[in-house]
């Protein structure tokens, strides 16, 4: 039987606020970068950049995360200057295209203000509040909500720290750590969402862990998103490929992860994982029509 997933009200600042629960939302990747893993190049041309998010809108994207700096393991950091260049026209173009919110995906406070000021609502940031102390009081001051990663250490060095006796029991505490940070900088706990951060300072068979107990950090009681897509932990079942060739595996990722009671997945091919999550989401009610 799958676990009943709770449902959540995010306020967004000038939108209507995201419910999440009854269904699962999918966040598309809008990567305006050179070296992103998965895509790096594609969008670095704003005009360019705004019509695949217009695509991704079409396509059924609920929310977009546009990212300015890559943050694969041992990926160079960059100027808030040089990322506030790549992200802000971008963020401006799109908020006047589309109706669904807009997510900045950083971790730092000056360019998290300017993109709010921009037309962003969210703030995803893969530290968890850990890399720059100033982020969540932007993130409070602009009334936005906050995406809390988990992670440890920085870009270089974070596998390194991907040490667990119990993996998912571990995650869970240092995300609420994270939640206490936020907090304690003025952001309302209703205002957060969770992400376990799979490949983040977590080796493949930690990062499946975490995925596979996923529904154990329904007890941090907030909305969790869950980033797979294409991600290097995936060739622990796939083999070594590259990581558009990996596109199906992350279709089971994400079907695992809707299964377990993730509210938002953030992907990189929207089309047809919104297709996936669908027919996952269609399982999860009959469950729960059957245990009624």
């Amino acid at each position: 039987m799958l676990a009943a997933r709770r449902r959540y009200t995010v306020p967004l600042p000038g939108k209507a606020p995201l419910c999440l629960g009854a269904r699962t939302l999918v966040m598309g990747i809008l990567n305006v970068t050179p070296d992103s893993f998965a895509d790096g190049g594609r969008h670095l041309d704003p005009g360019a950049a705004v019509e695949a998010g217009v695509r991704m809108a079409a396509d059924g994207a609920d929310l977009i995360d546009i990212g300015g700096e890559s943050t694969r393991p041992g990926a160079e950091p960059v100027s808030a200057d040089e990322e506030r260049r790549r992200v802000l026209p971008v963020i401006e173009g799109l908020a006047s295209r589309v109706d669904i919110p807009i997510s900045i995906d950083t971790y730092k406070a000056a360019v998290a203000r300017d993109a709010l000021a921009a037309g962003a609502t969210l703030v995803n940031d893969i530290s968890g509040l850990l890399y720059d102390p100033e982020l969540g009081q932007a993130v409070a001051e602009g009334g936005a909500a906050l995406v809390l990663m988990h992670t440890r250490g920085r870009s270089k060095g974070m596998y390194t720290l991907a040490r667990y006796a119990e993996t998912a029991d571990e995650v869970a505490r240092e995300l609420a750590q994270a939640i206490g940070r936020a907090e304690g900088s003025g952001v309302p706990r209703a205002s957060i969402v969770l992400d376990p951060g799979l490949g983040f300072a977590k080796r493949a068979e930690h990062s499946f862990e975490v995925l596979a107990h996923l529904e154990e950090f329904a007890t941090l009681d907030r909305p969790i998103l869950v980033g797979a897509s294409r991600k290097s932990f995936l060739q622990a079942a796939l083999g070594d490929r590259e990581p558009g060739a990996r596109e199906w595996g992350t279709a089971a990722a994400v079907a695992a992860s809707v299964l377990l009671g993730a509210h938002i997945v953030r992907v990189h091919g929207v089309k047809d994982m919104v297709d996936v999550v669908r027919v996952a989401d269609r399982v999860r009610a009959s469950a729960n029509e059957r245990s009624e």
